[in-house]
């Protein structure tokens, strides 16, 4: 859907340390398992699953789950014909936020833990947020009453591209 030249565009992905963390130890537990369970035929605790379930789990956890965390990925762009958001690989395509039914945007400093319950694509009642890293983006409220909060690490740009926007569309 690149019909329209971007006048922002920005790509952000889960690098925190922190979260490499949380998700390697898990990782190598499951691998830890599956060599023990599969290649040395030593059942860890009172294990009753199957080797195929060791293998499907491995596969699962081992493989898909942290090449999937390592692939998420928030794109945040303002084009000549409006505002879109894609969290790939889980939207296919661009989802256009419809900002002419905006009343008005701001940037500010959140707590995403507090405020959405952490990163990514949180519902609350708060409003709806998109994030992925630290705690500043852009505020969006509708004349409709909901929120929008796109987490950015340029909110100065994304509001003024935002502005830029409003203020070309307000001309036409």
């Amino acid at each position: 859907m690149k019909d329209s030249a971007a006048t922002f565009h920005e790509d952000q992905q889960f690098r925190q340390t922190w979260v490499w963390l949380l998700i390697l130890p898990g990782t190598a537990i499951v691998w830890y398992i599956t060599i023990q369970e599969l290649i040395f035929n030593n059942p860890i605790g009172n294990s009753n699953g199957s080797n195929t379930m060791t293998f499907i789990l491995c596969i699962m956890f081992g493989i898909l789950f942290p090449i999937f965390f390592y692939n998420l990925k928030l794109t945040t762009e303002v084009r000549n014909n409006g505002l879109y958001i894609r969290f790939s690989p889980i939207h296919l395509k661009f989802k256009k936020i419809p900002i002419d039914k905006e009343t008005k945007h701001y940037i500010r400093t959140y707590k995403p833990i507090t405020e959405y319950g952490g990163w990514g694509i949180k519902f609350g009642p708060k409003g709806k947020v998109f994030n992925v890293s630290g705690n500043l983006g852009v505020q969006l409220e509708f004349t409709n009453g909901k929120k929008l909060l796109i987490g950015s690490q340029k909110p100065q740009q994304l509001d003024s591209a935002i502005r830029q926007y409003l203020e070309k569309e307000g001309a036409s």
